[in-house]
């Protein structure tokens, strides 16, 4: 196995939380397992994706709010949060509140854009205002100063015997500002992510530019030095967390590992080119033993770049199934990557 050229800093995981439409319930406790089993693992970081109007987590921030009520030491993320689904005040509320309340552990990973299939729910979502929400960067400074605890307002004091109101966004979590995340999955989005003061979240999907030679470790490489740059020049932070897809077969039973094989095989055509009009990049999931893996890591030009990773976990799997990979990764990816476990880390890490 190759020698790494600096160990692994920080370990995380990304789960999609599904489940079954007739029994909810049981699909979300699940993920609240499995994020405690991250944390005794020694996970650094475990992270919600979004879903709405599917049958995936909707709501990772309500979920986020119960995990830290279960855990004490384990970083707690979206990745990410569409912000074309939300109120940049009202989330700037939940995000703070579940901040305090996970004492300084939250990492809201964020994206903008006009959501998914906008056309079928946009009369729904924005009854009122569909042609002029406005999907850009925008929003996510306006949430970004929020969360800096900027006036939203002038009006303030007391009213009455009881009633007090602020200018600014209550309550306000100090240090969450710079805990938050933007997806990048494009060079100008990369730089912007620099240029604006967010850590960055670069996955397993990403978009070639035009005339750019279709290989995604290299495509992504670039990106996340452009967002170095970038933020070197700005000033802030340059934290970067790479999300890749990957299934470690040290301790899975036969019958797990010819489903996870036939999982990859059916979504390895996505990969071989760019897809649609954007040029949409999905990189190759990662199965084997944990050596195996750590093999394609190194030779990874994104990887190579990062000392923070989230790995993604498979959509559909069963609890059982990722009990069995998030121990591997723990046990044996982790360590071949020069990680270590830890048993405490300070709020916020």
């Amino acid at each position: 196995m190759p020698e790494p050229t600096r160990p692994l800093a920080s370990l995380g995981f990304l789960t999609i939380g599904l489940f079954d439409p007739a029994d909810p319930a049981t699909g979300h406790e699940s993920t609240l397992q499995i994020i405690e089993l991250g944390e005794r693992l020694g996970f650094d970081s475990a992270w919600l994706r979004h879903r709405h109007l599917q049958f995936g987590i909707s709501s990772p921030v309500a979920v986020l709010a119960a995990a830290s009520q279960r855990t004490r030491r384990i970083a707690l993320g979206t990745a990410v949060t569409p912000l074309g689904w939300e109120n940049p005040l009202r989330l700037a509320e939940d995000l703070a509140t579940v901040d305090l309340l996970a004492g300084g552990r939250l990492h809201p990973g964020l994206s903008v854009g006009t959501p998914m299939h906008y056309d079928t729910v946009q009369h729904a979502l924005y009854p009122d205002s569909a042609e002029l929400e406005d999907f850009t960067y925008a929003r996510v400074e306006r949430l970004a100063r929020m969360i800096a605890g900027e006036p939203v307002r002038e009006f303030s004091g007391k009213q009455g015997v009881v009633e007090e109101f602020s200018r600014r966004v209550e309550p306000h979590s100090p240090g969450l500002r710079e805990r938050l995340w933007y997806g990048a999955a494009s060079l100008g989005s990369a730089r912007w992510a620099g240029e604006h003061g967010f850590n960055l979240l670069t996955s397993s999907v990403i978009f070639a530019e035009e005339g750019e030679r279709p290989d995604f470790a290299e495509i992504q490489q670039r990106q996340i030095l452009a967002y170095r740059e970038a933020a070197g020049r700005a000033g802030g932070p340059a934290r970067v967390s790479q999300g890749l897809v990957v299934i470690p077969t040290d301790s899975a039973s036969d019958q797990q590992r010819a489903k996870y094989e036939k999982y990859v095989e059916e979504r390895l055509p996505r990969t071989r080119e760019p897809q649609g009009p954007k040029g949409m990049m999905f990189a190759p999931d990662l199965i084997g033993t944990s050596e195996q893996i750590a093999e394609q890591l190194y030779a990874h030009a994104g990887f190579r770049e990062v000392d923070e990773v989230a790995f993604a976990l498979p959509f559909s799997f069963d609890h059982d199934d990722y009990v069995q990979i998030l121990t591997d990764i723990a046990e044996h990816l982790g360590p071949a990557l020069g990680w270590s476990p830890r048993a405490e880390s300070p709020p916020g890490a």
